[in-house]
């Protein structure tokens, strides 16, 4: 059976909601969501939490989670997310676990259920991927881009509009998990890389939160749909 960890980042610091990783989020911890989504998938082996603060590795370990205290220098508001990946792999290997597979989780994208994140395993095992991302299909979304002063149709030709069943697939990083070889981030220093595969999740998951706007649209998602459906 292959090894597949969970590596979920959870910095202290937060300019816009203070301590926004475990801020009251359908009644638990907004961290503590994620910890839930990836115990409750059968393919990983561990959940892991890496932070600078010990609160909030204090609540990481209350629902299960391993915990890994992250340097501040690498867990600042510039800091790339990859250093942290790094070091928290880099610990699991030092206590002698091999890694095969790692997923990287973002507590402020609760939106989701196990259910993504075991399909996506899959996948990516199957398909023999060294990297995947989680991705939302945008549909027929008619984008424009300022350049040069002058708005310009990105997708699509204006004096041609496509009907919607005409509109190519196209997919949006949503930023919920990324899933990766260990090798492939410690070569290029990104989670993405060599042969790199999508998994789909429906696009009401695209959400995360950065608001406290966002909290309560999400926490509407949660609550009246999400947890109806399922055991997240």
């Amino acid at each position: 059976m292959k090894n597949t960890v969970a590596i979920i980042l959870a910095r202290g610091g937060s300019k816009g909601i203070p301590k926004k990783n475990i801020i009251d989020f359908c009644g638990k911890p907004l961290l503590a969501w994620s910890i839930i989504q990836a115990i409750n998938v059968k393919e990983i082996s561990k959940v892991w939490v890496s932070s600078d603060n010990d609160e909030f590795l204090k609540i990481a370990r209350k629902y299960g989670a391993g915990t890994i205290k992250r340097p501040k220098h690498i867990a600042t508001s510039t800091s790339s997310p990859v250093l942290g990946w790094l070091h928290a792999i880099q610990h699991i290997e030092k206590i002698g676990k091999n890694v095969d597979g790692v997923v990287a989780l973002q507590p402020t994208s609760p939106v989701r259920e196990s259910l993504d994140i075991s399909k996506g395993i899959k996948k990516f095992y199957r398909s023999k991927y060294d990297s995947i991302f989680s991705a939302s299909e945008i549909g027929d979304f008619f984008i424009w881009q300022k350049i040069n002063g002058r708005y310009k149709s990105v997708n699509y030709n204006y004096h041609h509009r496509p009907r919607r069943q005409e509109f190519p697939k196209q997919y949006v990083e949503n930023g919920s998990f990324y899933i990766f070889k260990p090798q492939i981030i410690k070569k290029i220093k990104n989670q993405l890389g060599g042969k790199i595969g999508i998994t789909t999740m429906e696009f009401w998951k695209i959400f995360e939160i950065d608001s406290m706007e966002d909290k309560i649209f999400c926490e509407l998602i949660m609550k009246n749909y999400l947890l109806q459906r399922s055991k997240v």
